[in-house]
């Protein structure tokens, strides 16, 4: 195997994990949306929304830069809970700044897995996923923003 293959296969896994990690918290931000409650309800509930309908968008363009670098994505529910570094949540009675402080912690670290990926690209040469990478930080920045401003 050469150093490109090797290359290549660590961008494939890197991308999977970060693949995996966008369709938790997107079920997660989903969930929330679902269940806030409280004075703050309105805002929460559509900001919430908002928020997974950009993450749930990604999914599909991280799993095409799999494909296109040979890779096969990830097929199942099972493969996403295999993968995700992002933890489950099955409360339903969360209070909203519990939700809103886990889902900041949640994207700072999905921040950290797209640098990863994006570090991994610039390695195998795949330039169209290392400029990629820059716009998924830069959503994943305004998450953290916007949900830490809710916080005070």
């Amino acid at each position: 195997m050469t150093k490109t293959d090797n290359a290549s296969k660590a961008l494939i896994d890197s991308l999977n994990r970060l693949l995996a990690d966008y369709f938790a918290l997107y079920l997660k931000t989903k969930s929330f949306h679902w269940h806030v409650a409280g004075p703050r309800f309105h805002d929460l509930h559509l900001l919430f929304d908002a928020q997974a309908t950009e993450l749930f968008a990604l999914t599909d363009l991280i799993a095409e830069r799999v494909r296109k670098n040979g890779g096969s994505t990830l097929t199942s529910i099972g493969a996403i809970a295999g993968r995700s570094r992002i933890a489950d949540q099955d409360s339903a009675a969360l209070s909203a700044e519990v939700m809103i402080a886990e889902l900041a912690e949640d994207n700072r670290s999905l921040i950290a897995a797209v640098r990863e990926a994006k570090a991994l690209a610039g390695a195998a040469g795949d330039n169209a996923t290392e400029g990629a990478a820059d716009d998924w930080t830069d959503q994943a920045e305004q998450r953290v923003w916007f949900l830490t401003s809710l916080l005070g």
